[in-house]
């Protein structure tokens, strides 16, 4: 990985031009498509498999009349008053008359209508206009809805003065929200962290523009992709956050680390390569964690949190692409200008340490058992009230005071009681009935007597009599528990009605359909938190090669994730500080929010975690005390860390005083979780535990080492070839050799000894090598030559490509054979050598040593060395069991004997020249 990075960071650098034109090509072509084929977003919750929502769709087909979107048009007199008036009335008729006539409604019914009962409140002081729309929510044009709102300021104006008239119901309980001057803010604090962080206006401006392009980009991908897929307001506004966040955070940790570099005397674009390759795959590590959490909302298997998922991983994703090529690009303009004016080019700066990071590290690590124990009492304490948190879809009491639709819900509370804002739907299955219309009243007199039930204002069979629905007025309001309770009950009143009646009966309608998406998120929390551990622990254990730290840093996310809960129960149910966050309603929160706060927290609590503590891990593998690595560590990366906190917390927090209803509680909790998890679990708590475990923090088991893949998040691999990178020493009037091993140590942790020890060489272009030994030992060596396998220890290079960071590489240019039929090796030659590799590796050439297939074979590696394209000469490797096996096919040739023993045993060699 690292290596890759270092290849993209230089060529970046070199076609800064080409970068920055390419990605702004590729936003003005997405832009493009977005303005073309952008349908809209769609705000229809819809979770196929659940009863509601089975329900509702069996009503598209059996009763289309009442399976589209409603609305309501609510009228209050004036004090004195009554809506029976003549006056009233007659408005009110002549509104109907006129919403009946427009399109896309399918039914509106007066209140005085003798079929309905309850649409007129008891004191007569208002009535509810019911409208039926003919087609789903996201199926309604804006030409409809402004008809509507033309119909209800007709209906105003007709009416005297003091009346009141609102437009509500499900098609007006959601606004779409809209990027305020309170967002502008957060980017604004982003700007002023960076000046300060980089001490450049340069390099300040860079993290900006590579995050607006991201986001450019990924906001016109999901308003293009509602083409072919419904997606929800919600989707872009959390792309927009994640997108400013990590991309202003992860072009922050790439230039960071080019100026340390730059400040240590290192060429402008090998810092920017360096960079890339090592902070670079820092970003492709956070990058990856919070892709693949929020990939795995679809764990809830809901359609619309799935696609909100993918939408926001892929916000992210082109973050980390941005990131990782505008970056060096950007750094290619700015050249040294972005170290200040107090830096003199080319005088490398002896790095200073931080004192207040050194001297806050020294206190929380002074008594380190008493910092866990106030850092842990203090968030559960604070976590407390999580227990107090609800969930529930939005409806329209979370908007913001003054919006029609809210005051149409506050009217109709006032006046018919909160169940007339969430209404359910009980359908029947009455295909065997002879009496249906008996049969539905009995039904709805039933459901009527049921705790819970103010009334039944609707029970009626569908003109086939197949199919009838009963209204249901709750008592209480539709996101209180005493609904969900009375939806519980009667729907176990199942089996009843089928003995009693021989009818199905299903609960449905909005309030039923949030409930069920409610009741199934809460389901989906604990198999998710389940993913996102196990996650993080297999992630952390390939980076730090550590058992404790990654216990450690799940815990923290855990202790960050239930003090966020709290803090938002704090604010939405208890109230404490929600008139300072201009919050429109107390009560539950958005159903999701728990779930994607738990996605998008834990990819961002990697992000600290791994550029705190892989700091910390390296200064003790370089050789430090394990109190004295994590002080070092801490002051080294303490910084930037609390710098793309602060951004994060910044751009999370602007969303919450002016957010939309939905995103509001989402903004507040990440806001809370980073701050928390950034400096009180990462830069407290974290130093902490690492100085109380001591030496046992980086501990292994030497099987789990060898069973985890390794994910070099430092740069390990390319520091090593970067210090290798003049060896070996150029020898005057030789070409560079073909292959060359030092020391090489394969297989170091097998039990038994490894299985190659202390093997060196040096070949020159178009040589032959024999190696011969030990079976094992032989064909370590070949296949550590040929890129097939890991080098412990030693130094290898192939074609000037060094194992271990260009091992792939090595692969691609090598071709190794394993002699089985040996009639059949000359073929295996032709076939490989037609590949045209720069060193063909033959293990186990004792099978043809004798006639009849030693000369076939030496004429076929004959014709591989001519056939090598011009520039170019084939080098042969070889490996027997006996030195001069080779000797009696191939000539000439340097004989290397492998030894496999625990003790490394550097083996003779000599130099084959063609």
């Amino acid at each position: 990985m690292s290596s890759l990075l270092y290849t993209i960071g230089h060529w970046a650098f070199r076609r800064r031009g080409t970068v920055l034109a390419g990605w702004i090509i590729v936003l003005a072509l997405i832009g493009g498509a977005a303005g073309l084929f952008n349908k809209g977003t769609d705000d229809s919750f819809t979770i196929p498999g659940t009863e509601s929502q089975i329900a509702l769709d069996n009503l598209s087909a059996t009763f289309p009349e009442v399976s589209g979107a409603s609305a309501q048009l609510v009228v209050q007199a004036a004090d004195g008053d009554s809506v029976t008036d003549a006056d009233y009335r007659d408005a009110i008729e002549d509104a109907v008359e006129e919403l009946d006539d427009q399109d896309q409604v399918s039914a509106a019914t007066s209140p005085f209508d003798d079929m309905i009962d309850g649409m007129v409140s008891d004191d007569d002081r208002a009535a509810i206009i019911s409208i039926q729309m003919d087609g789903a929510l996201a199926d309604i044009t804006d030409a409809s809805t402004e008809a509507l709102t033309q119909a209800a300021d007709d209906l105003r104006a007709a009416l005297p003065s003091d009346a009141e008239v609102a437009l509500g119901g499900e098609l007006f309980n959601i606004e779409i929200p809209g990027v305020t001057v309170t967002e502008a803010i957060g980017v604004l604090i982003a700007l002023v962290v960076l000046i300060i962080t980089f001490g450049s206006f340069a390099a300040a401006g860079m993290p900006l523009l590579t995050a607006i392009i991201g986001v450019g980009i990924s906001i016109a991908l999901i308003f293009a992709a509602t083409a072919f897929a419904p997606i929800s307001q919600t989707t872009p506004l959390l792309a927009l956050m994640l997108g400013l966040a990590v991309g202003i955070d992860y072009s922050l940790f790439i230039i960071s680390r080019h100026q340390d570099l730059l400040r240590s005397g290192t060429p402008p674009e090998e810092a920017a390569a360096r960079s890339v390759a090592t902070a670079g795959s820092a970003v492709v590590f956070a990058g990856l964690t919070v892709v693949i959490a929020l990939i795995g909302l679809s764990v809830a298997q809901i359609p619309f949190l799935t696609t909100m998922g993918i939408a926001a991983a892929v916000s992210v994703a082109v973050a980390v692409l941005i990131a990782l090529t505008l970056t060096p690009a950007l750094l290619s303009f700015g050249g040294t200008r972005l170290l200040g004016r107090g830096h003199r080019s080319g005088e490398a700066a002896e790095p200073k340490q931080n004192r207040f990071f050194l001297g806050w590290v020294r206190a929380v690590t002074a008594r380190p058992l008493l910092t866990v124990i106030v850092v842990v009492v203090g968030l559960g304490l604070t976590a407390i009230p999580a227990s107090q948190l609800r969930l529930a879809l939005p409806d329209a009491t979370n908007l913001a005071e003054g919006s029609p639709a809210r005051e149409s819900a506050e009217i109709v509370s006032d006046n018919f009681g909160e169940g007339f804002n969430g209404p359910l739907i009980v359908t029947a299955t009455i295909v065997g009935s002879t009496d249906p219309v008996t049969l539905m009243d009995d039904l709805g007199d039933e459901i009527s007597r049921l705790d819970g039930v103010a009334s039944v204002p609707l029970s009626t069979p569908n003109e086939s009599a197949d199919t009838g629905i009963i209204q249901v007025i709750p008592e209480s309001g539709p996101k209180t528990e005493q609904t969900s309770a009375l939806v519980a009950e009667i729907r176990g009143l199942k089996q009843h009605f089928l003995d009693e009646y021989n009818v199905s009966i299903a609960v449905t309608g909005f309030t039923a359909v949030g409930i069920d998406i409610s009741t199934l998120l809460g389901e989906a929390l604990l198999p998710f938190g389940l993913f996102v551990v196990g996650l993080s622990l297999i992630l952390l254990m390939m980076v730090f090669r550590s058992i404790w730290v990654p216990i450690k840093a799940t815990l923290g996310y855990l202790l960050s994730v239930v003090a966020s809960f709290g803090a938002v129960a704090a604010v939405f149910e208890l109230g404490i500080g929600a008139d300072l966050l201009h919050v429109a309603q107390l009560g539950p929160v958005i159903s999701f929010m728990p779930i994607i706060l738990m996605g998008v927290l834990f990819g961002l609590a990697m992000d600290y975690e791994v550029f705190l503590v892989s700091r910390m891990r390296e200064e003790y593998v370089h050789g430090r005390s394990a109190r004295d690595a994590v002080l070092h560590g801490f002051t080294g990366s303490a910084k930037v860390v609390t710098a793309a906190a602060v951004i994060m917390f910044a751009v999370f927090a602007a969303f919450v005083p002016e957010g939309d209803s939905s995103i509001k509680p989402i903004a507040l909790g990440l806001a809370v979780g980073i701050f928390v998890d950034a400096f009180i679990v990462r830069m407290t708590l974290v130093p902490a535990v690492l100085v109380l475990l001591g030496d046992r923090a980086w501990w292994l088991p030497r099987w789990l080492d060898r069973l985890l893949p390794s994910f070099d998040v430092e740069g390990e691999q390319i520091q090593r070839e970067i210090e290798l990178a003049d060896w070996p020493e150029p020898v005057e009037g030789e070409p560079a050799p073909a292959l060359i091993a030092r020391d090489v140590v394969v297989g170091s942790d097998v039990r038994g000894g490894p299985l190659l020890s202390g093997f060196s060489a040096r070949v020159a272009p178009g040589g032959v090598l024999a190696v011969a030994g030990e079976p094992r030992a032989v064909t370590a060596a070949l296949l550590a030559l040929s890129g097939r396998t890991a080098v412990d220890e030693g130094a290898l290079k192939v074609d000037g490509l060094l194992s271990g960071p260009r091992s792939a590489a090595i692969r691609a240019r090598t071709a190794y054979i394993r002699v089985g039929d040996p009639a059949e090796l000359p073929d295996a030659i032709r076939a490989a050598a037609a590949e045209h590799p720069v060193a063909l590796v033959i293990d186990g050439i004792d099978a043809v040593a004798e006639d009849p297939f030693g000369a076939p074979v030496a004429a076929a590696l004959d014709a591989a060395r001519l056939s090598a394209p011009p520039g170019r000469q084939l080098t042969v490797v070889t490996g027997s069991h006996h030195a001069d096996t080779a000797a009696e096919i191939l000539s000439p040739a340097a004989i290397i004997t492998a030894a496999a023993t625990s003790t490394p045993v550097h083996a003779d060699s000599q130099e084959a020249r063609a």
